[in-house]
């Protein structure tokens, strides 16, 4: 009598998300409880020459591929077992020619410096002509283009390096590079396209639903805006050269993973051959996919149904530069804030993004440069601790000492504009400069952590701006959800809690920006239907920061700002000042 073979268990899902930051690629494997199993960076090179800030796709494909078996060894997971791929990455402008090879994008003609990096401001003069153009698009992108979207870059290239606008046959975001490298799927992203390309993406769900729903064929282009910039030739042949089809995030692409890629030779991923991969993400966004269901219902938000409490919130993903996302279900147009861009991270939602270009990178350079900083590192390399843990150490301890009345008190001397890189949010003004106000000859390691602890205060009064700005136009901000790598740093978590006068949530996972991609590739999966249902199934909250309920820190932080907001008003003035005088 013959019997059944015992059926096996299920193959348990195991979800990769890849993100390429702007020094890093990382990769990360999740449970299907959200949970990370393992992750693993690898380091990527960063050209910097002035405003010129270039990287290498090939270098950071290796490095991609390194992270990813990196990752699947900490994990003690093997690459046959993982059953989806996304992808997140800076906001990055990728060149490559007919065959997929790079072309330069650089003025040394080093073929391998062939993106420029989202930080990059060099076609500052190229966004200051299109906007000059009044084009109906730019009220889908707070008024103005940034030098840091790609319609500038393309024209800088345009006009500046006219052998590689002939030969480039491709012009991608950084993670849509990503997908199609692994896919052969040239399917772009709403994400990327609608938030840096001026790609209306309303217009195309409108029109694709009028249509055919499976229907991707890229029509929110609007190709007179292209023309009149001076790029129609990137419109010509079905806007081939930067976007023929495009899709919601977690869309299936092609047929999964190529063969080529899979394999394991040549440092390649070492994946199964056919696994989905889902359309890609902005970093910044993955991390706000990553975050945005992770409240829990102790934290005090708004009385309206559950599936209305999201519009509520703000994700700040705080790295070398943060960005803060809030979504909405109508659109909301704000002078000096991105948007509203329709599905660029929560299908059916509009998405507005502010942001804050240096951060993370504000700090690294306030510390590096003071002449205290070599000593400081050495200690903390001393104690294997970081060089902020250190620096909010010696703030406890010269609270202690000096005896304020709360720790923020000690920069009453000090006040920092952050806008060392432009003010990207509210003002949007590139030519915006950075402001120290209360300098002294003090060249001591306390005086460093002064200034560290001024700059996280300007930083954490640019996010009140930024909320402020958009609550007064719409918004109904009350939580703040925070990730990132800033976000680990708990004195710049509480500064922000206090001069925001809001909550702020921690994910439970530390690497939010690694889950937002690994959702793309389980919703690409079939494992989840929509990038919601799966958000809300692998977001799980950490610890919630509450704002100081002393009234006297409130008070300070108010004065603080009112301070941080004339320091602005006079660089305007002292601009005008010396525009008359050299008139």
């Amino acid at each position: 009598m013959s019997t059944a073979a015992p059926s096996r268990p299920p193959r348990r899902p195991i979800f990769l998300g890849v993100d390429v930051g702007t020094g890093s690629a990382r990769a990360g494997l999740f449970d299907d409880g959200g949970r990370l199993l393992g992750c693993a960076s690898s380091p990527i090179q960063i050209w910097k020459e002035g405003d010129c800030v270039e990287q290498s796709s090939t270098d950071i494909w290796l490095a991609i591929c390194t992270a990813v078996k990196a990752a699947c060894s900490l994990a003690n997971i093997s690459g046959n077992e993982v059953t989806s791929l996304g992808f997140a990455a800076t906001c990055s402008l990728v060149a490559v020619d007919y065959d997929g090879e790079p072309v330069t994008v650089s003025w040394s003609g080093d073929t391998r410096r062939n993106v420029i990096v989202w930080m990059d401001h060099r076609a500052v003069k190229q966004a200051e002509r299109i906007n000059s153009s009044k084009s109906p698009v730019l009220e889908y992108c707070g008024g103005a283009v940034s030098p840091e979207m790609q319609p500038p870059k393309l024209l800088w290239v345009k006009e500046n390096l006219q052998e590689s606008w002939s030969l480039a046959f491709r012009w991608m975001d950084l993670s849509d590079w990503l997908s199609y490298r692994a896919t052969g799927d040239d399917t772009r992203s709403l994400c990327t396209t609608v938030c840096k390309w001026t790609y209306l993406g309303h217009a195309h769900m409108q029109q694709t639903n009028e249509i055919d729903s499976r229907d991707m064929e890229a029509r929110g282009w609007d190709d007179d805006f292209w023309e009149e910039i001076g790029l129609g030739d990137l419109v010509d042949g079905h806007h081939s050269k930067i976007g023929r089809s495009v899709a919601f995030p977690g869309h299936a692409l092609g047929s999964g993973l190529t063969p080529d890629v899979a394999k394991a030779r040549k440092l390649e991923l070492g994946l199964v051959a056919g696994i989905p991969v889902g359309t890609s993400l902005i970093d910044a966004h993955a991390g706000g996919v990553g975050v945005m269901e992770s409240v829990p219902a102790t934290v005090s938000e708004s009385k309206e149904a559950d599936e209305e409490a999201i519009c509520h919130r703000m994700v700040l993903v705080c790295g070398t530069s943060t960005c803060h996302m809030a979504i909405s279900k109508t659109k909301l147009f704000i002078p000096g804030i991105w948007g509203p861009f329709w599905s660029a991270m929560v299908p059916q939602y509009w998405l507005t993004e502010g942001g804050q270009s240096a951060t993370g990178a504000l700090l690294d350079y306030v510390i590096e440069n003071h002449v205290a900083s070599p000593h400081l590192a050495n200690r903390a390399a001393s104690r294997s601790v970081s060089i902020f843990e250190l620096l909010n150490e010696i703030l406890e301890s010269l609270k202690q000492e000096v005896g304020p009345p709360f720790l923020a008190a000690l920069t009453n001397d000090i006040h920092v504009l952050p806008d060392f890189h432009g003010n990207r949010s509210p003002i949007a003004d590139p030519q915006s400069k950075g402001i120290i106000c209360g300098l002294t000859l003090d060249t001591s390691e306390k005086q460093l952590a002064l200034l560290y602890l001024a700059t996280v205060q300007g930083i954490a009064y640019g996010t009140r701006h930024i909320v402020e700005h958009c609550n007064a136009h719409g918004h109904k901000i009350d939580t703040l959800l925070a990730c990132g790598g800033l976000a680990k740093n708990s004195l710049f978590i509480q500064e922000h809690a206090d001069i925001i006068g809001h909550p702020i949530v921690l994910p439970r996972e530390k690497e939010s920006v690694l889950l937002g991609a690994a959702i793309l590739g389980a919703v690409a999966s079939n494992k989840y239907s929509t990038v919601r249902e799966a958000m809300k199934a692998l977001n799980a909250a950490g610890q919630v920061i509450y704002p100081s309920k002393d009234s006297k820190v409130r008070t300070y932080h108010d004065a603080k700002y009112r301070i941080f907001r004339d320091l602005y008003e006079q660089q305007l003035s002292h601009r005008s000042m010396i525009k008359e005088a050299l008139s």
